[in-house]
């Protein structure tokens, strides 16, 4: 079997190579701060562990609608009511395992050749992946140690062209851990 040319476009999520070096190094008796992966360093809270169980036995057994429960949706419209101030319809709702599938669908949809798409740097280390696969040309938006890991905002206009379709926007950044205030969002 032939793979397509564009999977050479698609590269790997070299945390978990770094995770297989740091463990390797633990083993040999190093003392290692993990910061690879983005994993609690805790485990699931037993609430959670007996909630997940309960469903099992209620018979949540079976594929669920393809954006989620509706009542998952909901709450998660609630919560960004409460939280954010935002006003979400929950049929606007998608529930995705993880961030990485969403950003690539959305990368999917928006990103083609002559499309530019803007990024932090440092960030997750798939994004210009995933912008590659796309089409789409990625454009790094550098944040700097010296400014907390936010992006220079008045930088930001120079980054953004007629082809520019999509500025992907990650608080709290992964793997800096700054989150940009309202002001930075309203600016945005």
């Amino acid at each position: 079997m032939t793979l397509a040319n564009r999977m050479m476009n698609l590269g790997t999520e070299t945390a978990f190579e770094v995770l297989a070096k740091a463990r390797a190094l633990e083993a040999e008796g190093q003392d290692i701060i993990h910061l690879e992966i983005g994993e609690p360093d805790f485990g699931t809270p037993q609430h959670i562990v007996d909630a997940g169980i309960n469903a099992l036995r209620d018979g949540y057994t079976h594929y669920g609608p393809t954006p989620g429960l509706p009542e998952l949706r909901e709450a998660i419209a609630r919560n960004s009511q409460m939280v954010r101030g935002i006003e979400t319809d929950p049929g606007s709702v998608v529930v995705t395992p993880g961030a990485k599938p969403i950003m690539f669908y959305v990368l999917l949809a928006l990103g083609e050749p002559g499309v530019e798409v803007i990024y932090p740097n440092p960030g997750f280390p798939i994004y210009e992946s995933m912008i590659r696969f796309s089409g789409a040309t990625p454009v790094p938006m550098q944040l700097q140690e010296d400014t907390g890991y936010h992006p220079d905002l008045d930088q930001l206009p120079s980054l953004i062209t007629n082809n520019t379709r999509l500025l992907i926007i990650n608080s709290p950044e992964n793997p800096c851990g700054s989150n940009l205030t309202h002001a930075e969002l309203e600016k945005i």
